[in-house]
């Protein structure tokens, strides 16, 4: 597993440090105000997705591994609705290293 403070993209490393800390300013802040996401190729209301998905259910993501430059992971993603499972994520980042769209779906 690679550690989250080892991610490459900054935007990425906050992300996942966001989601594993239950830190729900700290993940909205990373996101540019129009973000977009999707789940197993369907498009979802993100803020609701994570709430629900991340926050309310005790998300983390252990990462198995990065490419793409940090912005695509391959995770094993554990909540206390649906156990855990890996998955994989890809994330479009801004060039003042926002995220603007992420990706998550079983790997």
């Amino acid at each position: 597993m690679i550690e989250p403070s080892q991610l490459s993209d900054p935007a990425v490393r906050a992300f996942v440090a966001a989601v594993n800390a239950g830190d729900q300013g700290a993940f909205q802040a990373l996101l540019t105000p129009d973000a977009t996401m999707s789940d197993d190729g369907s498009d979802r209301d993100l803020a609701q997705w994570a709430e629900k998905e991340v926050f309310s259910s005790g998300g983390h993501m252990a990462v198995a591994s990065e490419s793409d430059g940090g912005r695509a992971l391959v995770v094993d993603y554990r909540n206390d609705t649906w156990g855990e499972m890996r998955t994989a994520w890809r994330f479009d980042v801004t060039a003042d290293d926002r995220i603007s769209r992420f990706e998550t779906g079983q790997a």
